[in-house]
C-alpha cells in the first residue's frame, strides 16, 4: 500500500528505472520505489521529469501536483484511463438521474454544515447551534441555500467577523492550498473508480474541470479549516504546507474503522459511487471527524 507524499523543492531531474523513481538535484540523488508513493507534488519550475516516469506514475494511478511559481497547486497529472470499464461507468454517469444525483447532493450539503457545526463546537462557539438549526430547515436539493448561509455563520464565527475568502492572507493561502490537495487525493480516486472529474452532482461549470470532485470535497473543508485555525499562519511557507500534507495521515473513524485521510477518501467515494448507481443513499459512508492535532 502506497503512502508517501513526496514533495520536490528544489531544481531536480526525476526519471525512472527498475520500478524506481529516481530524483537528483546538485546535492543528493534519491531513490523511491513507486510502491511507496502516493502523492508527488513537484513545487519548484525548475524541474524536468522523464516521460518515462510520468508514464509509470499514471500507470500506477500516483497522483501527481504540479505547483506554479508561486509555489501553489497549478495542475495534476490525471489518467485517461484509471479503470478496465471506465468506457461502461462513463456511460453510467452520463445516465445518472437527477433525483438520484440531488438525493446525495442533499445527503453531502447536510454532511458538511454538520462538520462545520462540530467543529466550532470543538471550539467552544455558539454559532454551532445555528448550523444545526440549518440541517433542520434544508430542504431536497438545498433549493433555499442552507449551505450558503451555514457558510457565512461558519466562517464569521471561526475566523471572525472581518474575515472574508476572498482576501490575500496566508490564512486565506493555508485554506486554499489545503482544499487543493484534498481536492487533487479526491480527483485521484473518481478516475481510478472509471468516472469523470467533469459531470458533477451539483456543480456544473462549464469551465471547472472537477465539478464531481467539488462536489465530493465538501465535507472534508472542515479539517483543513480547522488545521487553518490552530495555526493561524502569519505567513504561508515551507512549514504551514507540512502541516497540510501531514493532514493525509491523520487518522479518521470511517465505516467503524481507522483510516488515514487518503484512505477515508477512497471509502467515502467509492460509497458515494455506489448510493448513486444503486440509488439508496444509506451506503453512503462518511467520516467522523477528529479535531485533535
Amino acid at each position: 500500500m502506497s503512502w508517501r507524499t513526496v514533495v520536490v523543492t528544489k531544481p531536480s531531474k526525476l526519471d525512472y528505472s527498475m520500478g524506481y523513481m529516481t530524483v537528483r538535484d546538485v546535492e543528493n540523488t534519491v531513490k523511491i520505489h513507486l510502491s511507496e508513493v502516493s502523492i508527488l507534488i513537484i513545487e519548484n519550475t525548475a524541474c524536468s521529469i522523464t516521460c518515462a516516469l510520468l508514464s509509470e506514475l499514471s500507470a500506477k494511478k500516483i497522483k501527481v501536483i504540479f505547483c506554479d511559481s508561486k509555489r501553489n497547486p497549478q495542475s495534476e497529472l490525471i489518467s485517461y484511463y484509471g479503470s478496465h470499464d471506465c468506457s461502461q461507468k462513463l456511460k453510467n454517469q452520463i445516465a445518472w438521474q437527477d433525483y438520484s444525483k440531488q438525493q446525495v447532493w442533499t445527503v453531502i450539503v447536510a454532511q458538511k454544515i454538520k462538520n462545520q457545526s462540530s467543529l466550532l463546537e470543538f471550539y467552544g462557539l455558539k454559532e454551532a447551534q445555528m448550523l444545526d438549526g440549518y440541517i433542520e430547515e434544508l430542504e431536497f436539493n438545498d433549493i433555499t441555500n442552507r449551505e450558503g448561509h451555514a457558510a457565512k455563520v461558519y466562517f464569521n464565527a471561526l475566523f471572525g467577523k472581518g474575515f472574508t475568502r476572498s482576501d490575500d492572507t496566508p490564512l486565506n493561502a493555508m485554506l486554499n492550498y489545503g482544499y487543493s490537495i484534498i481536492l487533487s487525493c479526491i480527483n485521484r480516486e473518481v478516475v481510478s473508480s472509471g468516472y469523470s472529474t467533469q459531470l458533477g452532482l451539483f456543480h456544473g461549470n462549464m469551465f471547472n474541470q472537477f465539478n464531481l470532485s467539488c462536489d465530493l470535497l465538501e465535507p472534508f473543508r472542515p479539517l483543513v479549516d480547522n488545521l487553518a485555525k490552530n495555526t493561524n499562519p502569519n505567513s504561508f511557507d515551507k512549514k504551514e504546507k507540512q502541516k497540510i500534507l501531514a493532514l493525509l495521515n491523520k487518522e479518521l473513524i470511517i465505516d467503524n474503522k481507522t483510516n488515514t485521510v487518503l484512505n477515508t477518501i477512497k471509502i467515502y467515494c467509492k460509497s458515494i459511487f455506489s448510493a448513486i448507481e444503486e440509488n439508496d443513499v444509506s451506503l453512503i459512508k462518511f467520516p467522523v471527524m477528529n479535531y485533535e492535532l
